[in-house]
């Protein structure tokens, strides 16, 4: 990326325009980088700043009707302030992509002579690294700055030949989304550099140049992409072919968390453009969660001829100030769960005893809105699942995998879900995107397949699906598809009978854009085993193998992970953390899979780690020896669980007397018990703190 010369970190810059063209005026070629204050945000930025803010003076004449402003920006994500003469144009766009934005700039403004643009950070000052520059004014109305040539495009199947929906995207030579004459309309999503079509075509124009154009339609599809040069007055029509390359016949693709502006108010996607990108991305059972409402779908989508690609379900963000909870199904009209309440035994009993609801899905457990974060270490013991404030968890589903929201480390909210079912809390995984936008988090990016009859997307069995959704029945996709059987016939939410020995088929798949390098199969939460992977480049499936296994001593869940690395491509870049552990940061592809039960002692019931652990507890309540011994023949999440049960006893884990026994205790106990007393420590120490 271009940079100019270094200013002072403190003052602003300023420099002086010149004119590049009879028209166009290049107020500047080159990108700067911004931050107002405090460390750096990301690693990826260099270590100091340019700048706080962007000051710059270049001569120009008066404009009597309406101009434009283009400039480039990278990695925004605070409001930033674009004021001409100490008049506000508007604000930088809110996205993390390197694209192009216009500003319009109204008679008047500009003065004969000097000129001065400045860019700056409003609202409370908190570190935001970006690069803003390439600036140029033009003194027509963006659709005349931008129509020196035009575009007909058009994206169809590729077994077909029928148009179907589908994401366009377009970037100049330097792989910036451009700015094009294209509007949002009833049948398309424009952002910069990206147009959802809902109806498969568009025409629209763009300055002449070169220019990488790609059409997608979400994970299940290949990516067809064309490079071509424009001239000004030219017309070039483009037909683009796409296939579905991943097979995901018996479950549905759906997303559990989506907004609208419309009824949220907030990010930028339009209840009209949601429909829009719903179709372009291919998701099938999406859930309507604006905050605190309760949005039907379903006229809108018949209105604007897409609900034929979807089967849509009212459900509702039940947003609270000691977390967020979605629901559904919901009934339009009956009233909202209270999200006043302040305990989770209130706001829980609110929301069950609403019509219709079967689901409650704990939302990013990691984030911290309103001052508290569910999962965080005042409030909950990831390693056995346990809430420090005595308050029980409904919910029956969390999310594992929100790439609105994604986590620094992508297994974090992985170990959560593990420690909460070995503690008997049975929840759904869940893959969704929390997408407020039309571009800026992409709709459907993290999803979840959930098994059902897939043969028409417009008519899934709304019933029968969200049953099988409540009883794990799904894969979590974040651009990979992973599948697992064991013993040929049971998958995630089912209950293998009790055998010997265990075959573990796992699959790994994913379109040709993407890569698997890892795949890994986890036991009661502890990794078992790993393999790498040589993934195919083409579309399908990359990897797959049959695993065989011991038989278990005692009931456990099987989960398989495949990762690979992150999709950094315009056409569908991942996001990086909404709420950063670390300025460095590595995107990963995920797939991976619900839970399989173990029925290992044969009574046909799913036994998680926490109701062995309080049968030994009981059993040798008064001889702490004979426990430590008792728990040889169990796991690690069965120690951890005991450990959390002597606690709520009275013997707490530096207990001299109870680390005294441990030092003769089998290594697999004393760590079970060493990893459950560093837990609690941390706890009490953030707990001493706040």
């Amino acid at each position: 990326m271009k940079q100019g010369f270094f200013f002072s970190l403190i003052f602003c810059l300023t420099i002086t325009g010149t004119i590049f063209a009879d028209e166009a005026l290049v107020i500047t070629p080159e990108m700067y980088h911004l931050r107002i204050s405090g460390e750096r945000e990301w690693s990826a930025f260099p270590e100091m700043p340019q700048a706080d803010e962007l000051l710059l003076s270049f001569q120009a004449k008066s404009n009597s009707t309406e101009s434009t402003l283009l400039l480039r920006q990278v990695d925004v994500k605070l409001s930033w302030n674009v004021e001409l003469n100490k008049k506000v144009l508007g604000k930088l766009s809110r996205d993390g992509n390197d694209l192009q934005f216009w500003f319009s700039v109204p008679p008047g403004v500009l003065k004969n002579g000097k000129n001065q643009l400045r860019i700056f950070q409003v609202g409370k000052p908190t570190p935001d690294d970006i690069y803003v520059g390439e600036i140029s004014l033009f003194p027509e109305p963006v659709q005349q700055a931008l129509a020196a040539s035009q575009l007909s495009i058009e994206v169809v199947d590729g077994h077909s030949g029928d148009l179907i929906p589908a994401r366009i995207t377009i970037v100049n030579s330097e792989g910036t989304l451009v700015a094009t004459t294209a509007k949002s309309n009833q049948k398309q999503a424009v952002r910069s550099g990206v147009i959802y079509v809902s109806e498969g075509k568009t025409e629209f124009s763009l300055p002449a140049g070169q220019y990488t154009i790609y059409a997608g339609r979400g994970f299940e599809y290949g990516i067809d992409r064309r490079q071509v040069t424009l001239k000004a007055g030219e017309n070039q029509r483009l037909r683009f072919k796409i296939r579905r390359e991943v097979d995901t016949t018996g479950y549905v693709s759906s997303d559990t968390h989506v907004h609208t502006l419309t009824h949220s108010g907030h990010g930028d996607c339009s209840i009209e453009e949601r429909m829009i990108t719903l179709a372009g991305e291919q998701i099938e059972f999406p859930i309507a969660t604006d905050h605190n409402k309760q949005i039907n779908y379903e006229p809108l989508a018949q209105k604007l001829n897409v609900r034929k690609y979807f089967t849509p379900v009212i459900g509702n963000e039940v947003t609270t100030r000691i977390g967020h909870f979605n629901i559904f199904p919901a009934q339009e009209s009956a009233p909202v769960p209270d999200y006043k309440l302040k305990d989770w035994t209130a706001i829980f009993n609110s929301i069950f005893e609403k019509p219709l609801v079967k689901v409650a899905i704990l939302n990013h457990a990691r984030d911290l809105h309103s001052n508290y974060r569910p999962f965080g270490q005042k409030h909950h013991l990831s390693q056995t699942g346990e809430n420090l404030d005595g308050w029980k968890l409904r919910a029956n589903a969390m999310e594992i995998i929100n790439s609105g929201a994604t986590q620094t480390d992508v297994m974090q909210l992985y170990h959560d879900w593990f420690g909460a079912l070995n503690r008997g809390l049975f929840l759904t995984p869940v893959g969704c995107s929390d997408s407020h936008d039309v571009t800026r988090y992409i709709v459907g990016q993290a999803r979840t397949y959930i098994e059902a009859k897939d043969h028409d997307p417009s008519k899934i069995e709304t019933g029968k699906t969200i049953q099988n959704f409540v009883e794990g029945k799904i894969l979590l996709s974040y651009g990979l598809f992973t599948q697992i059987k064991v013993n040929s016939q049971y998958g995630p939410g089912e209950l293998v009978a009790s055998s010997s020995d265990l075959e573990v088929a796992i699959t790994v798949s994913g379109p040709s854009w993407v890569s698997a390098d890892e795949v890994s199969l986890y036991a009661n939460g502890q990794l078992i085993r790993r393999e790498e992977i040589k993934s195919k480049t083409e579309g399908g499936v990359k990897w797959q193998e049959t695993w065989k296994l011991k038989r278990f001593p005692h009931d456990c869940h099987l989960v398989a992970i495949a990762t690979g690395p992150g999709v950094t491509a315009p056409y569908w870049p991942l996001a990086k953390p909404y709420q950063p552990d670390s300025p460095d940061f590595e995107p990963v592809v995920v797939g991976s899979t619900g839970a399989v039960w173990i029925d290992a002692d044969g009574d046909g019931q799913k036994t998680p780690a926490y109701e062995y652990a309080d049968q030994l507890v009981n059993q040798h309540a008064t001889d702490l020896s004979e426990l430590l011994k008792s728990l040889e023949d169990y796991d690690l999440a069965v120690t951890m669980q005991a450990a959390s049960l002597l606690r709520s006893r009275g013997v707490a884990p530096y207990d001299s007397k109870l680390n005294h026994l441990l030092q003769d205790s089998p290594r697999q106990v004393q760590n079970g018990f060493n990893i459950y007393k560093k837990a609690w420590r941390a706890s009490q120490i953030t707990r001493q703190e706040n």
